[in-house]
């Protein structure tokens, strides 16, 4: 069983927006990583992404807030938008969201 961790930010981005209606729309739980106010959450995203990217989404093992997995790598300097990652997915679209909570056993399609 994996848990879902969201890094965000404490101020509006309407990615963040997004993806929290679709877990609410399917009545997810998840813990959220505000990276304004957790440096070392910062320092992972950037790590991550290459940017200040939210939100980023990770499918951890229960209680952690790192992902299950080492997520697929990303090109130097490539967007990490929309990207399905495995473990993680960050600034996804709509649909791209759904898929990946599929992907992760946490809905079915």
């Amino acid at each position: 069983m994996k848990e879902i961790v969201m890094y965000s930010r404490s101020y509006g981005c309407p990615f963040v927006r997004a993806a929290k209606r679709i877990l609410e729309k399917h009545h997810l739980s998840y813990k959220e990583i505000l990276i304004d106010q957790d440096p070392a959450a910062k320092k992972r995203v950037l790590e991550w992404t290459g940017f200040e990217s939210v939100p980023t989404i990770v499918a951890a093992n229960p209680g952690s807030d790192l992902p299950y997995e080492p997520p697929a790598p990303l090109a130097t300097g490539a967007s990490p938008r929309d990207v399905n990652r495995g473990s993680m997915i960050t600034e996804p679209s709509n649909h791209s969201l759904t898929e990946w909570l599929c992907q992760n056993n946490f809905i079915e399609q």
